[in-house]
């Protein structure tokens, strides 16, 4: 596809796809067994707003994206694990590309963790574990992702280490920017206790909507990308220039913007793919200042160890 280009949709700045590289599946829908108070998109057990994903669904994007160049395979919620049929989607997807799986770890056993090792070592394309946690203490992310979470979720990355796994650690900063470096240095000492050493850590800047807009704050009428922002600006900094999500409900932008409607592009992938995504959502200004935050790249302001 042609290098990024900055257009015009209705008033609001919007790029092109560049490269579909990354394919996004809200596999586990916004079903969650955690009630999170940071939760963007409000992901709870009650949740039903977007519904679980199936095997041949995931199956026929999988189909379409190898003739889109797609280069690796992502799976979000809610929690993916939530959803029954997810290790046969991870089977399917792994014999085409490297995928990642972002879970809380918190429905972890060690059938699971093992079962999960059999299907990275049988093929020729690696599986990540990004597992969120967002706390160096019970007390800390408990506050946060619920009672008992901080305990299940230590545990699922333990036996995860266990079987060979080395998790992307993700964590919300819930804590003043200059406090980083000392809370990075915590997660590290939390995690040797597990057995995990030298662990990858990345830090997410906080999303201002959702259960976090009730947390903390929303995002006020300054926070939004304009057109005089883009110029100059290295457009490849946002996802939606490589990516596309796929859900059971049509194709969107980003995985942030499950809930906008100016996000979603279409019914099947390859429509989604040759339409301009907007950047008219005030989440779309926490993307311009961070870079890529959801993918497994470093981003350009973020804290990734």
């Amino acid at each position: 596809m042609a290098r990024v280009e900055l257009a015009v949709v209705d008033d609001s700045p919007a790029v092109a796809l560049e490269a579909l590289d990354q394919l996004w599946f809200q596999v586990a829908g916004t079903v969650c067994n955690l009630r999170c108070k940071h939760c963007f998109i409000s992901c709870a057990p009650d949740n039903h707003s977007f519904w679980f994903m199936t095997r041949e669904q995931v199956a026929e994007a999988l189909s379409q994206s190898t003739e889109l160049g797609v280069k690796e395979y992502y799976f979000t919620g809610g929690e993916p694990f939530m959803n029954r049929e997810m290790e046969a989607i991870l089977a399917d997807t792994l014999q085409l590309g490297p995928a990642t799986v972002l879970t809380n770890a918190t429905l972890m056993p060690r059938r699971r963790a093992r079962h999960l090792a059999r299907l990275n070592a049988d093929s020729t394309y690696t599986l990540e574990l990004r597992v969120s946690l967002d706390g160096i203490t019970r007390e800390m992310n408990d506050a946060i992702r619920g009672e008992g979470a901080f305990d299940r979720c230590v545990e699922g990355v333990r036996r995860l280490v266990e079987e060979g796994f080395l998790p992307i650690i993700t964590c919300m900063r819930s804590w003043p920017e200059h406090q980083t470096e000392s809370y990075l240095e915590g997660f590290r000492e939390l995690l040797a206790e597990v057995g995990y050493d030298r662990p990858r850590i990345k830090i997410l800047p906080p999303l201002l909507m959702g259960e976090e807009a009730k947390r903390s704050r929303a995002y006020d009428e300054t926070e939004k990308v304009t057109h005089e922002m883009l110029h100059g600006f290295d457009l490849s900094q946002l996802l939606c220039t490589r990516a596309r999500l796929v859900t059971a409900r049509g194709v969107y932008a980003c995985p942030i913007l499950l809930e906008s409607p100016s996000a979603r592009l279409g019914d099947t992938l390859e429509e989604a793919a040759g339409r301009p995504a907007r950047l008219r959502e005030s989440a779309c200004y926490t993307c311009y200042l961070s870079g890529a935050i959801c993918s497994n790249t470093p981003s350009s302001a973020g804290a990734d160890r």
